[in-house]
């Protein structure tokens, strides 16, 4: 599990003004899966923050749990999901300890988690990503992309960090160049990223 100052790290992002990733409504890109009936059967949201893809994800069917290792984003997610009568489930929870959850899933959302970690958590990340998804389950993947100029905010990640990062125990379907929307105020209203699409092998 994280630490308790980076648990404290986390949960400090939502004690003010919404962080930049926290925009009110669906990433495009994901409202787009949504629509094309990809977020479906048992589906866990990966640093659901406060649950737009959670709630979107159970509004299409699907059964949907989001993890947040903040607690405050977490409370805030659950008062969406019952505000709006919408029955998505919610947990605080380490992404580098999936396995603790004593669930599997058919599909995952990533929506800008994998691009904090350095390369040493992210071999973890994936490791724990894999613990938890079923075999022929669907991975979807939003991260910076070093198209991306500049260095505000997370790390750059490239075509070949992706790829190399799931070369052994999952197939990259797809990766496609996307923006990834930032909340208004930030100085520019989105960003270059990458849509990953990977299956667990």
């Amino acid at each position: 599990m994280a630490n308790a100052e980076e648990s404290n790290e986390w949960d400090d992002a939502y004690g003010g003004p919404p962080p930049p990733w926290d925009i009110g409504r669906p990433q495009g890109s994901v409202a787009r899966l949504a629509d094309a009936g990809a977020l479906t059967g048992d589906l866990l949201d990966v640093g659901c923050g406060t649950g737009e893809h959670t709630i979107l994800a159970a509004r299409h069917g699907a059964r949907a749990l989001g993890v947040d290792l903040s607690p405050r984003a977490v409370a805030t997610a659950r008062a969406k999901a019952a505000e709006r009568g919408v029955g998505a489930r919610f947990q605080v929870h380490d992404a580098l300890s999936l396995d603790r959850l004593g669930e599997t899933f058919d599909t995952v959302i990533d929506s800008g988690l994998f691009h904090v970690f350095d390369d040493t958590d992210c071999a973890r990340y994936v490791a724990s990503l894999h613990s938890v998804l079923r075999t022929g389950g669907h991975l979807y993947l939003l991260c910076f992309s070093d198209d991306e100029p500049g260095d505000w905010g997370p790390r750059r990640v490239s075509e070949r960090e992706l790829r190399d990062a799931f070369a052994t125990g999952w197939r990259v379907e797809e990766l496609t160049r996307v923006s990834f929307a930032i909340n208004p105020g930030r100085g520019t209203p989105s960003v270059v990223a990458w849509l990953a699409h990977v299956v667990r092998t």
